[in-house]
């Protein structure tokens, strides 16, 4: 199943252009849903299926659950339970939703879950968030420890109080499985990310963080979406200026990936699906980028230097810094940052340097002595 996801600058019409993507591949004859919290219900139907994530509602049901299964905690507390009707989702709680929408998108009978994004910097947030909050599962919560589990049940009846780790360990374990369901889908080699842009100052800088951004997370960039172009043939000369503006943004665009989806500006706000088949991306004829990778080379036979290469497209030495953590390596690219689990061919060696090469970094390990048999 394809999974396309859909971001861009605030303003720049990704809803639209989801819903108009989701449109064109249901009556390409696809069975597509679209997942989209502001989509037109009246959408669903044929072949395409319209999920509207409820934040609201998936805080409340979420929080009424933990609170269900720790009540033996909470009554030896005293704590007074909540209900539903008093319940007020919290900053964040979007984002969970729309996580678990993702996941159940990926389940489903579909050939393809077009997912509208929130604006890039929220997105970015949000598809590193399953990695981060697992790594800080493991953390506080180490899966080896879950071994004296057995020993729960004779130290509740010697203490004479309920002992909450066994709720504790299990919600941690749904937590983690819901995380890792989420994130196989980011990591998925059918899932791509199509970029919505208006063509302007700032286009070019949305799509420089958009690609070292996904970079970091380990995706590729499948597609630009130029939205709202002018008519290049108009008479006026104030429309004439601003159509020219455009256009050399557009070419800066070009420039920098190659090819950009151009799509009309309607003169309106689109209404209905007539006007979003005007605007459905016209999808790329060459095959679909290959996302990000990190290879080791072996260099052994040379100097004994083993090299592990990042892609990093459009990344500048400047923003680059590199720390070793244990068997991890905290990557951080301008305001964004990655904690690396190391390959295991890396983690007994020593970091001896780094370097940028054309968007590749490469970071230079020596082996630990006795590591590696050396050629005579």
């Amino acid at each position: 199943m394809r999974i396309i996801l859909v971001t861009g600058l605030g303003g720049a019409g990704r809803t639209t252009v989801a819903a108009a993507t989701a449109l064109a591949e249901a009556r390409a004859g696809r069975r597509v849903l679209l997942v989209s919290e502001d989509a037109d219900p009246s959408a669903d139907g044929g072949n395409l299926r319209v999920l509207r994530p409820e934040p609201a509602a998936d805080f409340r049901r979420e929080f009424l659950a933990l609170q269900a299964r720790s009540g033996a905690a909470l009554d030896l507390l005293g704590a007074t339970p909540f209900e539903d009707a008093e319940l007020t989702e919290l900053p964040g709680s979007r984002h969970f939703a729309l996580l678990r929408a993702l996941r159940d998108a990926a389940h489903g009978e579909h050939d393809l879950a077009v997912v509208d994004l929130p604006p890039l910097p929220e997105a970015l947030a949000l598809l590193a968030l399953p990695e981060q909050l697992r790594r800080y599962l493991r953390r506080l919560l180490p899966p080896e420890r879950q071994a004296a589990r057995a020993l729960r049940p004779m130290l509740a009846q010697l203490a004479g109080v309920p002992m909450p780790a066994q709720w504790l360990y299990e919600t941690t374990a749904r937590w983690e499985a819901e995380l890792a369901a989420a994130q196989a889908v980011v990591d998925a080699p059918t899932t791509r990310v199509h970029l919505v842009v208006e063509p302007g100052p700032a286009a070019t800088r949305a799509l420089r963080t958009a690609r070292l951004g996904l970079a970091l997370q380990g995706l590729a960039l499948d597609a630009v979406v130029a939205n709202r172009l002018l008519p290049a043939d108009s008479e006026d000369p104030w429309l004439a200026g601003l159509t020219a503006e455009q256009h050399r943004h557009l070419a800066e665009l070009r420039t920098a990936v190659g090819v950009v989806h151009e799509l009309p500006h309607l003169g309106r706000a689109p209404r209905g699906a007539e006007d979003l088949a005007l605007l459905a991306p016209v999808p790329p004829a060459a095959p679909p980028t290959p996302a990000p990778g990190r290879e080791v080379e072996d260099r052994r036979e040379e100097d004994g230097v083993l090299v592990w290469h990042i892609a990093l497209p459009g990344a500048v030495k400047e923003e680059l810094a590199l720390v070793r953590r244990g068997d991890e390596l905290l990557l951080t690219v301008g305001p964004f940052r990655r904690h690396l689990p190391l390959p295991p061919a890396l983690r007994r060696c020593t970091v001896t340097g780094a370097g940028l090469v054309e968007g590749d970094l490469r970071v230079r390990f020596t082996p630990d002595p006795g590591l590696w048999p050396r050629t005579p």
